[in-house]
């Protein structure tokens, strides 16, 4: 997702009411057996809450608690395992079997079968749906048909999922692809319920899952308000009563709250308030590893930032950015500068290569300027890098990523910030192609695959490749890694794509991000998956 992760979403023109919650401490309710009310900080989603079109952050939340899929990511360790998912067989990674375990129902009491998924798929992959996620279901055979590049489509189902029986379903790829059952995990291949296509309208103003959690109520710019499923037959039932995810633009206003004793979880620790995170909050602050990279995209689709010798000017861009000062001082050491494209949450084993981007990534203010005058100079003769300034304590960094440009080049106009008020309006003008210049676009795994790091951002027309980046050289080396096999020859593949995403600097790698959090004395058993999520179904109040 779009963090990076990524999606979000809009809950329809005439949201529900927003229903009035009990009052207390951190603006939640005890339960005194830990199955109170929770308060926790939020932004609103982009987009409608339908799994396919949602590839961001906040959005994806919501997701994670309304909806269980066929497998289902370990909080801690990012392991693929079974959820939905009784069995998924197959005997030459191209064709799979998939037999749904028996006893899931939605909370509407509707029975989660084979058709549950294969309608959803079919419909996220329409055409006509105009899901973001549809490029998800682009290796599922007859996808060219229902999602062509032009045209109109041909089908409205895919002709590689076949429904064979009540809790059973076929896959057929168009290539091999041997790590396709980990992604299954992603919120774009959540089942639907019948009530999905049967009153679209309705659903999507109070969305029905399958989840540990409803959505009780929606009022945008606001809040959301959560309430568990008692009737839920998964494991991983909610340990509180529901959660209440209030709407901040500014996170530096949330900490605020949780000091105060009005807000029980804030999620993402503001930049300014690190330093005094740990004093503030003791033990109840949370600093740990996530599978989170934070970048400077470009937007290719400008003739500007895609001439020849461009690549010398992103490269002198990022040689001019001092990241271990930026890291220290503005992240008190929660984020590590980026080597690579990835995460270090992978592992070796899993993609992640130290040092791969070499001196490009390294602060050296005199190669930095020989190379964008080599490039032909900045664009216009300035660099305005955009960000949203709602969440995520980006305007601090930003405007020190600007300063040691600035600085490297001896010019303090040669880079500026360029806030967008709102995380959902930035987004809209990055899908519609409107920036002109660098932009803030970090990611949050959907996954814990190096091809999730990849092949959405970077591969020719995929669904998070906002800057329209396009490499043939690329796009070849991912589509052998997804046909190998052996898991080991198909991570060589990927990082051979990455040394050309390196070579082409096709984006600038800032830092690695930690997941923090703070949370009230309310709360206890408060984790961060490694998404950086709170796991909120674990979370006990009172």
């Amino acid at each position: 997702m779009r963090g990076a992760r990524h999606a979000t979403w809009i809950a329809g023109a005439a949201a529900v009411a927003l229903a009035a919650t009990a009052c207390g401490g951190g603006g939640g309710s005890d339960g005194g057996d830990g199955s109170g009310v929770l308060s926790s900080s939020w932004g609103d989603p982009q987009n409608p809450l339908e799994p396919a079109n949602t590839n961001e952050v906040q959005g994806g939340k919501v997701l994670d608690m309304v909806f269980r899929g066929l497998k289902r990511y370990d909080a801690k360790t990012g392991e693929a395992k079974d959820m939905l998912a009784e069995k998924i067989e197959t005997s030459d990674s191209q064709n799979f079997t998939v037999t749904v375990e028996d006893g899931w129902t939605f909370s509407n009491g509707e029975k989660v079968t084979a058709r549950s998924f294969v309608d959803a798929w079919n419909y996220g992959a329409s055409l006509k749906n105009n899901q973001k996620n549809a490029y998800f279901f682009a290796y599922i055979d007859g996808y060219d048909e229902v999602h062509p590049e032009s045209g109109k489509q041909s089908a409205d189902t895919m002709s590689g999922l076949k429904v064979t029986g009540e809790r059973t379903f076929t896959i057929r790829l168009d290539q091999k692809f041997s790590t396709f059952p980990d992604t299954l995990g992603y919120a774009a291949f959540a089942p639907l319920p019948r009530a999905f296509f049967d009153d679209h309208d309705a659903w999507l103003k109070k969305p029905v899952g399958n989840g540990p959690y409803t959505v009780e109520s929606y009022t945008k710019g606001s809040q959301m308000s959560l309430r568990k499923w008692d009737d839920y037959p998964g494991d991983d039932k909610a340990e509180n009563g529901g959660v209440d995810l209030k709407v901040y633009t500014d996170n530096n206003t949330a900490y605020t709250d949780l000091m105060a004793g009005n807000l029980d979880l804030v999620d993402d620790v503001p930049a300014s308030q690190l330093k005094n995170a740990k004093s503030d909050l003791g033990d109840r602050y949370i600093n740990t590893p996530a599978g989170i990279i934070q970048t400077l995209a470009f937007p290719f689709y400008d003739d500007d930032w895609n001439k020849d010798g461009g690549e010398k000017v992103r490269k002198g861009l990022s040689m001019a950015i001092d990241r271990d000062q930026i890291t220290d001082t503005i992240f008190q050491k929660t984020r590590t500068p980026a080597t690579d494209w990835t995460s270090p949450v992978l592992g070796d084993d899993g993609g992640y290569e130290k040092g791969l981007c070499g001196d490009a990534c390294e602060y050296d203010p005199e190669q930095a300027k020989k190379l964008i005058e080599e490039g032909g100079g900045l664009p216009g003769g300035q660099v305005k890098i955009s960000y949203n300034a709602d969440t995520g304590s980006h305007r601090e960094w930003v405007d020190a990523v600007c300063n040691s440009i600035n600085n490297a080049l001896d010019n303090d106009k040669a880079c500026v910030g360029s806030p967008v008020g709102t995380f959902a309006d930035y987004r809209n003008r990055i899908t519609q192609s409107k920036m002109s210049g660098p932009f803030r676009a970090g990611w949050q795994m959907d996954y814990p695959l190096i091809q999730n790091f990849l092949q959405p951002l970077y591969y020719t027309n995929a669904s998070s490749n906002d800057g329209k980046w396009s490499d043939k050289e690329f796009d070849g080396l991912v589509d052998k890694a997804n046909a190998e096999t052996d898991t080991g020859k198909a991570v060589q593949y990927f990082q051979q794509a990455e040394e050309v995403l390196r070579d082409e600097m096709a984006a600038i790698p800032l830092w690695y991000q930690n997941g923090s959090a703070g949370y009230s004395d309310r709360l206890s058993d408060v984790a961060l998956n490694q998404f950086s999520v709170p796991v909120y179904n674990e979370i006990k109040v009172g």
